[in-house]
């Protein structure tokens, strides 16, 4: 059966950005797979990332992390978002290391047997995650039910080189890990360096760096450090869709929801089978597809199933072509970049949100 949009996920890019990224960093590389491998595909991503080098995998949730144990993946595996009254004998049952964020956390994972792996997350700036007021009292805490494993932190501004925040974010990092030698816990990982820090940071790299959205060949912010090219990366997603419906209209035909576009001259008019219940933003305004070797604008409102891309009228385009919505920019297509200036957001959510309707296709190499 054909789809009528589907996400086409290149290995080979993949691999080529993990080994470009453990070069870059020298230490022990965990891929981040959280929120199904920012939508990319959670097993297969993860299966893939492990067979093309990285030591560790990464997720928010535990059931993410459950579900990579369960298709088969071996290398450790450290769950984050882990609040108290999560499935800690799960984690325990299915050797996964938990972040320990609170002090709720420790005592309710302290009471299991075997002494769970844990990493202490520290907050060091961000005032998101991580021990800040209960860090005097972390201190004085029993470890002695638990393997301290890890300790790390997260940085805010990592994309934005010799930001006076990331300094001070590393020496208050260094000053936690003091610390809790002082008390006699001196974890064997400290990892701080997300994927902006790896690429652009080289001192915050200590035993371990965790890189996200560079794994998936796109620039942690363009705007900072350039688009994926600059970079050395290869963009992994690829997405296109059928044309449902291709149409010669009159100049001053107006399109979608609320008339909020007009044809200024005579066209044709391509109606996309995607819309914003598979991912496609509905604000999205200055971005669209590739087809007949050129870009064909959005007109219109994102529909929730379809959008209305204007053609030319000279296009040669049948309903049933395929459209690439996004790609690498190779051949002049969109990027994941351009889709997220235009819907006034970033990669991160253009490729994240594909939904579940949308099939990913998996090969060697699709570009």
């Amino acid at each position: 059966m054909q789809h009528r949009a589907e996400a086409r996920i290149d290995l080979l890019a993949l691999a080529s950005n993990l080994s470009k990224l453990k070069t870059t960093s020298s230490v022990d590389l965990l891929a981040v797979v959280k929120a199904d491998a920012y939508g990319h595909g959670l097993v297969e991503i993860g299966l893939a990332a492990e067979k093309s080098g990285a030591d560790w995998l990464g997720v928010a949730l535990l059931e993410e992390a459950i579900s990579l144990r369960a298709h088969g993946v071996r290398i450790p595996i450290l769950a984050w978002l882990v609040p108290p009254g999560s499935d800690f004998d799960s984690a325990a049952k299915h050797d996964i290391d938990v972040a320990v964020a609170s002090l709720g956390t420790l005592k309710e994972i302290s009471q299991l047997p075997n002494k769970p792996r844990i990493h202490i997350e520290v907050d060091t700036g961000m005032t998101r995650g991580g021990f800040l007021d209960e860090w005097d009292e972390l201190l004085k805490a029993d470890f002695s039910k638990v393997e301290v494993v890890g300790i790390f932190s997260h940085f805010a501004r990592a994309d934005e080189a010799g930001q006076q925040q990331n300094l001070d974010q590393l020496k208050t990092f260094k000053t936690k890990v003091e610390q809790l030698k002082a008390v006699g816990i001196n974890p064997p990982i400290k990892h701080l360096s997300n994927s902006a820090a790896t690429l652009l940071d080289s001192d915050s790299s200590f035993d371990m760096v965790r890189t996200g959205i560079a794994m998936y060949g796109l620039s942690p912010d363009v705007k900072a450090m350039g688009d994926s090219k600059k970079l050395g990366l290869k963009p992994v997603m690829q997405l296109r869709a059928k044309l449902h419906l291709v149409k010669h209209v009159p100049a001053g035909s107006p399109v979608g929801y609320g008339a909020t576009a007009v044809t200024e001259k005579e066209t044709k008019l391509g109606v996309v089978a995607m819309g914003y219940a598979d991912g496609i933003p509905r604000i999205a305004q200055g971005a669209g597809v590739f087809i007949d070797g050129k870009r064909a604008p959005i007109i219109g409102r994102v529909s929730m199933d379809q959008f209305v891309v204007d053609l030319g009228v000279s296009s040669t385009a049948n309903s049933g072509d395929w459209v690439v919505v996004f790609g690498d920019g190779s051949h002049g297509e969109y990027t994941a970049d351009d889709w997220g200036n235009a819907s006034l957001s970033i990669n991160y959510e253009i490729v994240t949100r594909i939904g579940p309707r949308v099939p990913r296709i998996y090969a060697p190499h699709v570009y």
